[in-house]
C-alpha cells in the first residue's frame, strides 16, 4: 500500500465533492423522527437520501449495488453491497438523520447553514453523521485505486439514529441474509478526544428517561392566597429528583445504577486524561469562574463514560418569564435524560427509575414518571492482535501519534444490537466529534482535516482485515461486554 497515495487520493475526494456534498446535505433540515413527527410528509428525509444515494450511484466502484430500503411504515435506509476477495465481510455503519436546531448558534452560523471556516465546516449534521457514508466510500475508492484487495463490504445508513434507531432491528432481520457475518464493524458516529491522533471508543453508555410530572392543582391559583398551604409543585419536584441525584455532588445516589468499572477501563481512562490535559473539560464552553465538577482529571473521563449522570433537557408547565404571574402553578414537569454505565440493563433500570421517583409521593401529590426510552449501553470486545496492530499503523501513518483509547459518554445503539447478533466481530469505533466539535448542541462542526484522516485509515484498517482473514485470524473472537440494545439516544 502507497499510504502517501492513499492520503492524496482521499484529501482529493473530499474536497472535490465530499465536501461539496456535506454542504447541501447541512442545508436540509431532515430531522430525526422523535423531532419531527412528520418527517414523512415533510420530505426532507428523502430528500437527504436521495442527495447521498445519487452521490454513492456516481462512484466507479464496480459491481456495487445499492437500494434504498423502505418497510412499510419505518425511516428508509440505505442499503450497498460491494464485492471483495474471499469469504469474509466487512460492515460500515453511520446514519443520515439529525438532531434539531438548538439555539445559541453565533449570528453568521446557523443549523442549515453550511459556513467553512477554515478547516471547519459548520452545520448541523455534518460530523454527527452525514459524512460516514461519504467516509466510508473514499476509503474503499482509494483501496480499490490501488488494486488492493478487501473482503466484501456492506454499508448501511440509517435514518433513525438521534430517535433511538427502534427502526434499525427490523432492517438488520429484513436483510439478514444479504449482510451475512461480518468479522469486523467500522462505525464513524463516534468521538476523538483531540485532532492530533486516532481515537478508539471501547464504550458507551446507556440511556434512560422520561417527563417526570408533578401535579398539585387542577388549575393555577393565586400564589398569595395558596402559597404557604399548597405545596409548590416545584419544590415537590426537587424534592422527588434528590431520591436520584444528590444536588450538591452530581452524583447519583441509588446503588443500583452503578456498575464495577473493569480495570482496563480505569487504565485506559487515566491515560487519555493523561495524554488529554486539561482538554478534558477545558473544550466545553464554560462561563467564567465555572470550574469541573472534580480536579482529577481521570475522574472526570470515568464520571463521562462509566458512571450514571442525570441532565433535565426540557421543562413543562413553567411560563415563558415575560408571562409569569404570580400564579401558584399546577404541574411542573421535567424531562429527564439518565446516562447508564455500558453493562448496565437499561430496562431494568428505567424500571427502577419509575419506581424510585414515583413511589410515597410527598403531601400525596400527583407524580408520574412516563418512561420513554431506555437503552443498553457496550463494552467492546477485547481487540484482535492484527486489529490493534493496524489501528497503531493507521494512526501513526495517517495522524502522526499512536492511537488513544476511550469510552464516549453518548450511545450508539446500533452497536450493542450488532455485538450480540455477531458476537465474534471486531469493532472499529471513531469520529471526528472533537474538542468543541458540539454535536446535538449551537455551532456544531466538522473538522474537515480529521475526516481525511478517519477515511483514509479505514482504508489501512479494511486492508489489514483482508489480509488477516487470509491468514483465519479474523474470526471467534470472544466478544465479552456486548449488550443488546433496544433503543436509545445519539452517540456523542
Amino acid at each position: 500500500m502507497d499510504t502517501r497515495e492513499i492520503s492524496r487520493y482521499v484529501g482529493a475526494l473530499w474536497d472535490e465533492q465530499i465536501v461539496p456534498q456535506l454542504v447541501e446535505y447541512i442545508k436540509i433540515p431532515n430531522k430525526s423522527p422523535m423531532f419531527d413527527a412528520q418527517w414523512a410528509e415533510h420530505g426532507h428525509m428523502d430528500r437527504a437520501v436521495a442527495l447521498m444515494e445519487a452521490w454513492a450511484r456516481a462512484q466507479p466502484i464496480p459491481g456495487m449495488q445499492l437500494e434504498v430500503v423502505r418497510l412499510p411504515g419505518r425511516t428508509p435506509l440505505i442499503f450497498i453491497e460491494i464485492p471483495g476477495q474471499g469469504e469474509d465481510c466487512v460492515l460500515l455503519y453511520g446514519h443520515l438523520d439529525k438532531q434539531p436546531e438548538m439555539t445559541g448558534w453565533a449570528e453568521h452560523l446557523g443549523p442549515w447553514k453550511p459556513v467553512i471556516e477554515g478547516d471547519k465546516l459548520y452545520g448541523r449534521g455534518g460530523a454527527d453523521d452525514g459524512y460516514a457514508i461519504f467516509g466510508s466510500l473514499a476509503a474503499i475508492l482509494a483501496l480499490q485505486a490501488q488494486q488492493i484487495p478487501h473482503a466484501r463490504c456492506v454499508v448501511m445508513i440509517e435514518a433513525c439514529e438521534e430517535s433511538g434507531s427502534y427502526d434499525l432491528p427490523y432492517y438488520v432481520d429484513h436483510l439478514a441474509e444479504r449482510i451475512g457475518k461480518p468479522s469486523l464493524i467500522v462505525c464513524l458516529d463516534s468521538g476523538c478526544g483531540n485532532y492530533e491522533q486516532m481515537w478508539l471508543t471501547t464504550s458507551l453508555r446507556g440511556m434512560t428517561g422520561g417527563n417526570l410530572t408533578v401535579k398539585v392543582l387542577e388549575e393555577g391559583v393565586h400564589s398569595g392566597d395558596a402559597s404557604g398551604v399548597v405545596a409548590s409543585s416545584f419544590r415537590i419536584l426537587r424534592q422527588v429528583l434528590s431520591r436520584l441525584e444528590d444536588e450538591t455532588s452530581g452524583a447519583i445516589v441509588p446503588k443500583e445504577l452503578y456498575v464495577e468499572v473493569p480495570e482496563q477501563r480505569r487504565e485506559q481512562a487515566a491515560h487519555a486524561a493523561e495524554v488529554l490535559g486539561t482538554d478534558v473539560y477545558s473544550k466545553f464552553p464554560f462561563v467564567d469562574g465555572m470550574r469541573p465538577m472534580s480536579e482529577d482529571l481521570g475522574e472526570l473521563v470515568l464520571n463521562r463514560t462509566w458512571r450514571p449522570a442525570l441532565s433535565v433537557t426540557g421543562a413543562g408547565g413553567i411560563p415563558a418569564l415575560d408571562s409569569a404571574g404570580n400564579v401558584l402553578r399546577p404541574f411542573t414537569a421535567v424531562k429527564l435524560s439518565l446516562r447508564l454505565p455500558p453493562t448496565l440493563d437499561a430496562i431494568k433500570a428505567g424500571e427502577f427509575l419509575k419506581r424510585l421517583l414515583e413511589n410515597d409521593p410527598p403531601y400525596g401529590a400527583k407524580v408520574t414518571f412516563d418512561l420513554e426510552k431506555a437503552g443498553s449501553g457496550w463494552n467492546a470486545p477485547a481487540l484482535a492482535p492484527w486489529l490493534e496492530q493496524s489501528v497503531d499503523t493507521a494512526s501513526r501513518t495517517f495522524f502522526g501519534p499512536p492511537p488513544a483509547y476511550m469510552g464516549e459518554g453518548g450511545s450508539i445503539p446500533f452497536m450493542g444490537m450488532l455485538g450480540e447478533k455477531f458476537p465474534g466481530a471486531q469493532f472499529l469505533i471513531t469520529g471526528v466529534l472533537g474538542p468543541h466539535s458540539n454535536a446535538h448542541g449551537p455551532n456544531e462542526f466538522l473538522h474537515i482535516p480529521t475526516g481525511k484522516r478517519v477515511s483514509a485509515a479505514v482504508a489501512q484498517v479494511v486492508a489489514d482485515h483482508y489480509r488477516a482473514s487470509e491468514q483465519g485470524l479474523t474470526r471467534g473472537v470472544a466478544a465479552s461486554g456486548a449488550h443488546t440494545v433496544k433503543g436509545g439516544d445519539g452517540c456523542c
